[in-house]
């Protein structure tokens, strides 16, 4: 075993972990019409369901292993996090009915968050001069990672009209890689623990204004973002285009986006980015509710842009201003974000079953970052008086 910390292959193997999380996303939005009512039967609000512990799961491990990242250690969750994927794609190439979905999906939803748990303080910790930067490019491959996912899947099932559970069994690929990656590496400790910091600051930092303010948010920017495209298969049923390749069109525009954080969070400000993020978001669920055929794509491009830097750049907010929260913090922000997203998945499926209209779903959607204006609006010009 290496005494030395290399960063790099730290890095690029939680990239990789990274990319298992974010083509399970892309997996479970194709799986909705095989699952549905076309398929095995599901109601809407029943998939909404079975995916929804996906976000249930992720924000389980989040809380639970936020705060014990600092005293079991990155290395424990991490590789709490490898198990956790082997056993839900396992149960879920096998799943044919709701419960076997269900718990497939709560398996590698819980593997998810583990490895945001660890993985978003090991980062942090790592590069704590280039966090914004770093954090965005480590978030590069959810939006990527979904790409290529969805990409796989439009080969696999539409093209080639093989097995879904192949489209499945390629997640053993990027977990196995992983793996790898990380086996005999030695991890830094995370920046609370490196700071020296209390338990009893860590707790008071959590419960500070600005805290509560940005996890409050959260809910909104996740729920914008994920729920929007967890449902793209449903949302835009009907529209002309494949979905898949609408879900590859947008996530694509969001991985070159954050690979271009730095220069953009350095002209506009973090609050300054957030605050255009919200007002693209919201035009862009607009014009997708109307739109049809390729105009589509036009739409998709608009709302990209809106919700490209949302995640990390909540995450990497909390690190900068209130880095006294530590991994804790980290993981609660990520938490509520897929929280909010496991409580809205179901809602957008009772909307889809009463009105049976996906553009008229969107449009509800488009209230929330409507809100997100208002709120990021105050927090900007707050700032700036205080500034």
């Amino acid at each position: 075993m290496t005494n030395q910390i290399n960063a790099k292959r730290l890095f690029f193997a939680s990239c990789i972990a990274l990319i298992v999380t974010a083509i399970s996303f892309a997996l479970r939005a194709r799986l909705e019409t095989v699952f549905g009512p076309e398929g095995y039967g599901l109601t809407q609000e029943q998939i909404g369901w079975a995916f929804a512990p996906a976000f249930w799961g992720f924000t389980l491990a989040m809380f639970i292993g936020g705060p014990l990242v600092d005293y079991l250690g990155i290395k424990r969750i991490l590789w709490a996090a490898f198990i956790c994927h082997l056993i839900g794609i396992t149960v879920t190439i096998l799943a044919r009915d709701f419960w076997t979905l269900f718990l497939g999906t709560l398996a590698i939803g819980i593997g998810n968050g583990m490895v945001e748990a660890s993985l978003n303080p090991m980062i942090a910790s790592m590069f704590p001069n280039k966090k914004v930067k770093m954090l965005n490019r480590f978030h590069v491959w959810f939006p990527g990672g979904i790409v290529i996912g969805a990409v796989l899947g439009y080969l696999i099932m539409d093209k080639l009209n093989l097995y879904w559970q192949i489209y499945v069994a390629i997640l053993f690929i990027p977990l196995v890689l992983y793996g790898i990656l990380f086996f005999g590496q030695k991890m830094p400790v995370t920046e609370r623990v490196e700071m020296g910091v209390s338990n009893k600051n860590m707790w008071k930092a959590i419960i500070t204004p600005l805290f509560l303010i940005m996890g409050f948010l959260m809910l909104f920017t996740a729920s914008t973002e994920l729920g929007t495209n967890q449902r793209i298969e449903s949302l835009l049923k009907g529209s002309g285009v494949s979905a898949l390749l609408v879900l590859a069109f947008i996530n694509g525009i969001m991985a070159i986006g954050r690979s271009f954080a730095g220069p953009i969070v350095m002209k506009l400000s973090i609050r300054g980015l957030l605050l255009s993020s919200a007002v693209f978001a919201f035009l862009g669920l607009i014009w997708l509710s109307y739109a049809q055929g390729y105009s589509i794509f036009i739409a998709a491009a608009v709302f990209a842009i809106g919700i490209c830097y949302f995640w990390p750049t909540m995450i990497a907010f909390v690190s900068e201003n209130i880095p006294e929260s530590g991994a804790l913090g980290l993981s609660l922000m990520g938490g509520l974000g897929f929280l909010a997203t496991a409580i809205v998945l179901p809602i957008m499926g009772k909307f889809m079953d009463l009105s049976g209209s996906g553009s008229e779903t969107l449009r509800y959607m488009a209230i929330l970052p409507a809100f997100l204006i208002i709120a990021f609006g105050l927090l900007y010009f707050t700032h700036k008086k205080k500034s």
